[in-house]
């Protein structure tokens, strides 16, 4: 699809993860990393602010046209209805990691495709459960990954998505950052109403 896809794609993303999925998907685009405030909306239900984050990503794109179409995401993991952000530091990604031992929980990837015309916004939830970690191999992985950049704490793809969890339901890509899937259905959909 990508030879006749009718728009120029951006990627509202400084996510190396993102990034390569949209690649394996075969699709030609430019990459515009924006900063956006990340502070949750006290006001929203917790499974609304991925969609809302990435609304908010892609309204930051700068030089949309009718031949550009914007890809935002957000992704978010809740322990309950506890938010696990990306942590600050050592210990608080620790704690997180500590949490979701042994426990299932979500991951929300928000997504918003915006041109100059209209956009269009969609969720997908996975369900993640992890075995028992121990509190060295929770050192371990911090000490020789990168989870500082990660909501939750930690990368599926890396080693301790590898060895912990025992149960996904739902996407793969989307606890990645990425609801592949569901993204290439939207983005043919757009190719063939041509009204972004």
């Amino acid at each position: 699809m990508n030879e006749s896809f009718p728009y120029e794609l951006i990627l509202a993303s400084a996510s190396p993860r993102r990034k390569e999925l949209l690649e394996r998907m075969g699709f030609d685009f430019r990459i515009e990393a924006v900063d956006a405030d990340e502070t949750p909306d006290t006001n929203l239900p917790v499974e609304r602010m991925p969609v809302w984050l990435a609304k908010k990503k892609a309204g930051l794109v700068c030089n949309i046209n009718r031949k550009t179409l914007v890809i935002a995401a957000d992704t978010m993991v809740l322990l309950g209805n506890q938010i696990l952000s990306k942590p600050e530091n050592v210990l608080e990604a620790s704690e997180m990691l500590k949490s979701l031992s042994g426990k299932t929980h979500r991951v929300i990837t928000g997504v918003c495709l915006k041109g100059l015309r209209r956009q269009t916004t969609f969720s997908v939830t996975t369900r993640v459960r992890f075995g028992l970690i121990t509190d060295d191999e929770i050192e371990y992985y911090i000490h020789c990954f990168e989870p500082f950049d990660k909501a939750g704490a930690y990368g599926v793809q890396e080693w301790i998505g590898l060895s912990f969890v025992t149960h996904i339901s739902g996407s793969y890509t989307n606890v990645v950052g990425l609801p592949t899937e569901r993204l290439y259905r939207e983005l043919k959909k757009a190719a063939q109403s041509r009204r972004y």
